[in-house]
Formats: C-alpha cells, sequence, structure tokens
C-alpha cells in the first residue's frame, strides 16, 4: 500500500490498482444499493461466532416458507469492481465495473431458485407444462454389492426433477432432469470485506480488501462436466432430457459448442439467465437470457475449453521431446526402463497399504 495526505488524514492506496472481484449480493440485497447503515448492520452479524449469529433469511428459496440462509457469510453472488479514491477521505472505493465484465456471478445454487421461474420456463421449454410439479435430490446411481457392503445405497443424484402435470392417466410419465450449477471461486476469503463495511466510518461500497476470482475451471470442467457424462447417457436411452441452468457469465466462460437447431435432437438444454437491477429496490432480479441445445458430446468439448491438435502436430511434439539435444541432459519428459529402479526384495516385513 502507498500512502496519500487528504484534507490531513491519511489514506492507504492499494498498490495493485486492477479490478477486483468483491461482494455483490449479500443474504439477497445489492450491496451497491444498500446504505452505509444497512451494510454495517449486515458486516457486524457476519462477524459475530457462528452459534452467536440472528438468522438471515434467503429470499430465493422459493419452494420453503421463511427459508434461513444456509451459506457462511450469506454471499450470493459476486462482482467486479474497479479502484477508485474517496473524493474526501481518499479511502478505496469499489466502483462496479460496467459491461459483460460487470455481471454479478452466482456463487450460491439458491440464488436461481428465484420465484420459481427458471422451473416454470424448463417446464414450459421441455415438458410443455409451465407448472411442473419439483422433486428434489432423487437418487439416480446405486453402490454395487461388494466383499463388506450388500450395495443399494445412492451414490448418486439428480438435484432436481420437473415431472408434468398434463401427463394423462395410464401414459408414461412425463419428466426431465435438471441441474443447476453456481461458480466456485478461488483467493482470499470475504473476511476483509466484512471487516472493511463493519467501520462505521465508512458509507460507500469499499475497494475489495482481497484478490479472488470465480473459478470456471473448477466449477465446470471439475464439478459439472462429470456430473453431466455420468447421468446424461442413461437418460438418453430413456428418452429423457437433460436441463443445465447457468447465468451468462458461466456460459459466456465454456469455450463453443456447436448447437442442434431443435430439442429432439439434443441431450441437454441450457437455460442461461442473467440478473437485472430494479429501480428503487435493493434486490436485483433474473431474466431469461437464452436456450441452447447441445448433445453430451459437444458440451464435452466446450466444457474441457479445448479442441484437440491434429495428429501430426500432436507426433512432431512427441519428436521434439525425443531429440532435444543431449546438452541439456536427460530427455526432458523421456523415461527409459534404464530409469526405472530395480524391485525391492521381499524381507518379510508387512508395509504400508
Amino acid at each position: 500500500m502507498s500512502n496519500v495526505v487528504v484534507c490531513g488524514v491519511m489514506a492507504r492506496k492499494p498498490k495493485d490498482l486492477t479490478p477486483r472481484f468483491g461482494i455483490g449480493e449479500w443474504y439477497g440485497y445489492n450491496v451497491t444499493q444498500l446504505s452505509g447503515e444497512e451494510r454495517r448492520q449486515l458486516a457486524a452479524e457476519t462477524l459475530k461466532p457462528k452459534k452467536e449469529r440472528t438468522p438471515q433469511l434467503c429470499p430465493f428459496q422459493a419452494r420453503k416458507q421463511g427459508a434461513v440462509c444456509s451459506k457462511d457469510g450469506g454471499v450470493c453472488s459476486l462482482r467486479l469492481y474497479s479502484y477508485a479514491p474517496h473524493p474526501e477521505t481518499g479511502r478505496a472505493m469499489g466502483i462496479p465495473v460496467e459491461g459483460k465484465q460487470g455481471d454479478l456471478r452466482a456463487t450460491c445454487p439458491y440464488r436461481f431458485h428465484e420465484e420459481l421461474d427458471v422451473f416454470k420456463w424448463v417446464g414450459e421449454t421441455i415438458l410443455g407444462d409451465p407448472d411442473p410439479l419439483l422433486v428434489g435430490e432423487v437418487g439416480f446411481l446405486e453402490a454395487g454389492a461388494t466383499t463388506d457392503n450388500e450395495g443399494g445405497d445412492d451414490v448418486g443424484r439428480i438435484d432436481m426433477v420437473l415431472v408434468s402435470t398434463k401427463t394423462q392417466q395410464g401414459a408414461p410419465m412425463a419428466w426431465a432432469a435438471l441441474e443447476i450449477q453456481a461458480v466456485y471461486f478461488s483467493g482470499n476469503a470475504m473476511k476483509g470485506e466484512f471487516e472493511a463495511f463493519n467501520d462505521a466510518a465508512v458509507d460507500w461500497v469499499v475497494f475489495p480488501a482481497g484478490r479472488r476470482r470465480p473459478d470456471y475451471r473448477s466449477s465446470g470442467p471439475k464439478r459439472l462436466m462429470p456430473q453431466l457424462q455420468i447421468k446424461v447417457p442413461t437418460l438418453r436411452r430413456w428418452g429423457k432430457k437433460m436441463a443445465v441452468v447457468v447465468d451468462r457469465a458461466f456460459f459466456d466462460s465454456i469455450g463453443e459448442m456447436d448447437n442442434v437447431p431443435d430439442i429432439s435432437n439434443a441431450d441437454i438444454a441450457w437455460f442461461i439467465i442473467r440478473f437485472e437491477e430494479v429501480e428503487g429496490q435493493n434486490r436485483t432480479r433474473i431474466v431469461r437470457d437464452e436456450v441452447r441445445y447441445t448433445t453430451l458430446e459437444r458440451s464435452v468439448e466446450g466444457l474441457t475449453g479445448g479442441k484437440p491438435v491434429p495428429l501430426p502436430t500432436f507426433e512432431g511434439r512427441i519428436n521434439e521431446k525425443l531429440f532435444l539435444p543431449m546438452t541439456q541432459g536427460a530427455v526432458a519428459g523421456l523415461l527409459t526402463f534404464d530409469d526405472a529402479e530395480p524391485p525391492v526384495a521381499d524381507d518379510g516385513e508387512g508395509g504400508e497399504a
């Protein structure tokens, strides 16, 4: 930090002035639309020991009356802020970045439950029913029998199953599977922001104290993609569709995917939402943005975020490693049989399993 003097008061200026991600929505409230006192009250409550906190209601869990926020710290979404000095104190203010980079990034899956509009949208699109029944956490995979276990336990579930209310008696059940994916974040914890907002002298949105970023690699390829690879092949055999709900920033982080023109040829329907500020209110709302139809294979390519290189290119890279100048020491990345350690003789002692 460097120091600047403003009106006789020493203020600290961050050395790194590049935009940072901070709190977007906090316990359902849009941080930029709260007063300094409202932010201070939330911060003071959040900084208390967990057992001493007053439970905060979650405005998005529409399926449950009086639902309490279960997310430690209560951060519903992130937002990117640029730095600006406060005109009177010189202290660091956070100015929301404009354009796509300034979009909210949902970090809590319940954020997508607002007024159940996403489920109505999926029901209308896939089932032709805007008011489907919602069944949560349905067991999809069962453990097989092992030496120590008879099997049968649930080892995998589908987040939500939407069941049409329009199915004729005696007809096959009409339903669709749904997965919601929020984004994880990597970097510093939010405590620095909570402490900054707890300062009674701060009546502005603070420039984020920590450095963090939405971790789309962990959220997409490492979490969402295996779920789709496990579940979609069976759904495909059953003749059922998978709906995946993400926000616009998440979808834009995915690599290019080839679309199919009609849902009948798709395995997966991507339902993409965005967030919109409501004038005169301290909350934002979900807005339906776009539906994309893809196959499982194209979705995996997009989530992987890369395309295989041509065979000649790959084999050329092999040759580069094979024929590196020997003056560089052992051939990089190449293990010969001579490099392998000889097997250790069995001395009769039991080793670690």
